[in-house]
């Protein structure tokens, strides 16, 4: 039977009737809010957003305007969800907009019992309202200022008298953070990116405090848990990795010691020796030239140097994310030994941190591969909100792009990123929305003293410029920039070129089919002469076709197996069955000592382009942009291995569409080349017919290249603006009228993303307001379906148990997160039935059948 509380409560669980009093949950909180500005790291980033020094009194008067965060809490009909039925006949309430009515009509009511403490809070200068602004949105939203003018009616009940409970809450704050209420001080500081980034340490502050495994429940209200709270604070953040202690003191790892090679490259070097104030790095050099360890090595000599406590590491995609995961978590046991922290994998629905896999359990617990039940140390991996503050995580870019947008948790996000060194991997592969957000939030994360690194092997001038705020050079002068280069502040610091250590000698061959068949044909003979073939298509549906024209050839053997059977890769796989795929790709083109021997036939379509470390002997792919394509080819020949008779040279072949482009700027599509007009824009996936046709005349006419000595002329020859204009003016009106027509979607795109950015440079006030669902804004434009919950799971048809499943949003349309999910099985997979749709689930992925209706 649920007993009845008289004192205030913060926190309470019904199962066992415990309860944690108010007062000591807004010290938790507070604790932890005042031990995170004393860190180094922090206290940097808040000062820097400040653009001023902050002082101890500073400190002591932010912790106690954190105190109130959750001051709503007192309101009756908040304090009536943990009271037993019947005490309380009103409607029960929330406590945020409750929380600004407190404060705001404290300042106004003589007889309110906060009053006199709330006028000597607003004496510490006009920052006040913000920052409570700020504070009061620690649920991840901001929530305006509206008064409640029924604040006047809260009643005093027989067993609740919230007069007294906020007096209890006034003894607290002036006996706790004395320091706050001396006389004399500085007016706090108004600076709305101040503003913002206290919103979000806040928050994440609130998230420590509220965890039971560092603050239990104590009851009743005692003065003297002020100083438990603290110690309790200093322990979380510890644990956490919140605070790195130790660990960040440590003399850097040598290059030999972190990746356990003799001597770091030209690059890697130059990396090395960046000047530690320089905010931002743009390193470019080719696809397996290590810039993975370039970056691991930069991070691990600004961590010793005291200028970031994290890394978050931001790769294309969730396959490049699950690869390189390893890898980081091998690099810091040998940099580290035995305090190395566990590398989070920041994929939802992936709980991973280092080695060890996490399950969730009922009541919010995770049981853990090692036994370990909610395991402390492993708080950032146990919930997606959380991933940006461990002090090392890898994962998609999306999770980093969702700290400059304006949904919830985005405070939270940011200012627990602010910590780290961002690293964004294959930046190049940012389309129009993308760029825009994702330089929104490079600029805010710079602004407070936080540190970048952006990588790619083709980044190309007109990409490069977007970051690095330079003039844009010409064709003849970006062509001739130095290849690999160090980009700091638009200047190369590695100077000129070093001599290729091995260059890849490709011969290229174009096929005038993009039809199945074609690469059917291809890759079925390679792989009956033992060779490792890569293909990749640009679209779901091509990569199907081709997958099961292989199998219809008789060659299935051939093909990637996955649980016993063949399988191919791309984003329509239920979350569990993508690692596994993910691990079959690694297996059938492993890069070392555990490649397989013999023939095999790996399909796929983006999602194995990037940051994947594979290697192939032939290189089967759609033509695409050249970027994209170079980024292909790094797939090929990636290592020194031995290679099957006929295919000791680097081989690719591009197919191309049999008539040419020009039909396509109709406009057309054709396996994602061009696009379509629907749904009142223009859309597709590589759409920029000009940079295609440019990629296209380059491979016939010089169709053997040395990679990398030739990116500069590859890169800049199809995508730099001036050859971009050139060939658009002499295809004529049909291009002309084709390149507005993209021109003017890019530009529409870019519109969509400044609308939908976080801007901390706005005001913290009633006017900043997040739309009211996170639907609506997106990472990636036209990418975000429904996600349906197949409960229970049943066993999919590669083995695995499956929770859930993405559809694409145009297969989402009348589909409502209430409509339920029927299953059914046929002989090769699952029937999902919703709403008035069906969907297979196969061994190919996730198709759309026909309505269900009949």
């Amino acid at each position: 039977m649920q007993r009845m509380i008289r004192e205030a409560w913060g926190k309470t669980d019904r199962e066992s009737g415990d309860v944690h009093p108010l007062a000591h949950h807004s010290m938790d909180v507070a604790a932890v809010f005042a031990r995170m500005m004393e860190l180094p790291i922090i206290r940097n980033r808040l000062e820097t957003a400040a653009d001023a020094r902050l002082t101890d009194a500073d400190c002591q008067r932010l912790s106690a305007m954190a105190f109130l965060h959750d001051i709503g809490k007192l309101h009756p009909g908040f304090q009536a969800k943990g009271w037993p039925s019947g005490s309380w006949r009103g409607p029960k309430c929330g406590h945020l907009k409750e929380g600004w009515a407190f404060l705001t009509l404290a300042s106004q009511w003589p007889d309110h019992p906060f009053h006199k403490k709330m006028l000597e809070i607003m004496g510490w200068g006009v920052a006040v309202g913000p920052l409570f602004a700020a504070m009061i949105a620690h649920h991840g939203r901001p929530v305006g200022q509206p008064p409640d003018p029924t604040l006047h009616d809260w009643p005093c009940l027989p067993h609740y008298d919230w007069h007294v409970e906020a007096r209890v809450m006034d003894d607290a704050l002036h006996q706790w953070f004395a320091g706050a209420f001396e006389p004399g001080g500085e007016a706090l500081p108004d600076s709305p990116r101040f503003h913002h980034t206290v919103a979000g340490l806040v928050a994440l502050a609130d998230w420590i405090g509220s965890d039971r495994s560092f603050f239990d429940f104590a009851a009743p209200f005692d003065l003297a848990y002020g100083a438990i709270a603290r110690t309790a604070a200093l322990t979380a953040l510890k644990t956490t990795g919140i605070d790195l202690g130790q660990l960040a003191a440590r003399t850097a790892p040598s290059f030999e010691e972190l990746t356990g090679f003799a001597a770091p490259n030209p690059a890697q070097t130059a990396v090395g020796n960046v000047d530690p104030e320089a905010r931002l790095v743009i390193l470019e050099s080719e696809t397996g030239s290590g810039k993975t360890e370039a970056a691991l090595w930069h991070f691990t000599r600004l961590l010793a140097k005291g200028a970031v406590s994290g890394l978050y590491f931001a790769v294309p995609t969730r396959a490049a994310a699950g690869q390189l995961h390893g890898r980081l978590n091998k690099a810091l046991r040998l940099a580290f030994a035995e305090q190395a922290p566990e590398a989070v994998l920041a994929i939802p629905g992936l709980m991973r941190a280092g080695d060890f896999k996490g399950q969730r359990l009922p009541h919010w617990r995770v049981r853990w591969d090692d036994d370990a039940i909610s395991a402390p140390q492993r708080w950032a991996a146990e919930h997606a909100t959380r991933f940006l503050a461990a002090p090392v995580a890898v994962g998609t870019v999306d999770q980093a792009m969702l700290a400059g947008l304006q949904v919830k948790h985005a405070h939270l996000r940011g200012s627990a990123l602010s910590r780290s060194l961002l690293v964004i991997d294959e930046v190049h592969a940012s389309d129009t929305y993308m760029i825009e957000v994702l330089k929104q939030l490079l600029d805010g994360h710079l602004e407070v003293g936080g540190y970048a690194m952006l990588m790619s092997a083709t980044l190309g001038a007109r990409a490069r410029v977007r970051w690095t705020g330079e003039i844009m050079p010409s064709v003849e002068e970006a062509i001739a920039a130095p290849y690999p280069a160090v980009w700091v502040a638009g200047e190369n610091k590695l100077g000129a070129p070093p001599d290729s250590a091995r260059p890849k000698i490709v011969h290229l061959e174009t096929v005038p089919s993009m039809d199945p068949q074609e690469a059917v044909k291809r890759a079925v003979a390679a792989g009956k002469q033992g060779a490792r073939v890569l293909v990749i298509r640009n679209t779901v549906s091509t990569a199907v076709a081709t997958w099961s024209a292989v199998q219809e050839a008789g060659a299935a053997p051939l093909l990637m197996q996955a649980a016993e059977g063949p399988a191919l890769h791309h984003g329509r796989f239920a979350v569990e069955d993508r690692r596994l795929l993910d691990n079959s790709v690694e297996r059938a083109l492993a890069p070392g000592k555990d490649r397989a021997q013999g023939g095999c036939i790996v399909i796929g379509t983006q999602t194995l382009e990037q940051s994947l470390d594979i290697d192939a002997d032939l290189l089967i792919s759609d033509l695409c942009p050249m970027d994209v394509l170079l980024q292909r080819i790094g797939r090929l020949h990636r290592h020194e291995l031995p290679r099957p008779e006929g295919f000791e040279l680097a081989q690719a072949m591009v197919l191309l569409p049999e008539d040419g482009l020009d039909r396509l700027t109709a406009p057309a599509f054709e396996n994602g080349l061009g696009g379509w007009n629907a749904d009142g824009g223009f859309n597709g996936i590589y759409c920029d017919l000009a940079g295609l046709e440019l990629t296209r005349q380059l491979i016939i006419g010089q169709p053997v290249w040395q990679i990398p000595d030739m990116n500069r002329e590859l890169v800049e020859g199809a995508a730099h603006p001036g050859r971009i204009a050139a060939l658009v003016e002499e295809k004529g009106e049909a291009w002309e009228r084709y390149d507005r027509t993209v021109g003017g979607a890019r530009a529409a795109e870019g519109m969509i993303a400044r609308l939908n950015v976080l801007r901390r440079t706005d005001p913290f006030d009633d006017s900043l307001l997040f739309p009211d669902s996170d639907e609506k804004i997106m990472t990636r434009l036209g990418e975000e379906g429904m996600v349906l919950r197949l409960d229970p799971p049943p066993e999919g048809p590669l083995g695995e148990f499956i929770t859930r499943i993405a559809l694409p949003a145009r297969w989402s349309r009348g589909i409502t997160k209430d409509d339920h999910v029927a299953i059914d099985r046929d002989g090769n997979g699952l029937i999902l039935s919703i709403a008035k749709w069906r969907f297979h689930y196969s061994r190919g992925g996730l198709a759309k059948i026909s309505s269900a209706e009949k």
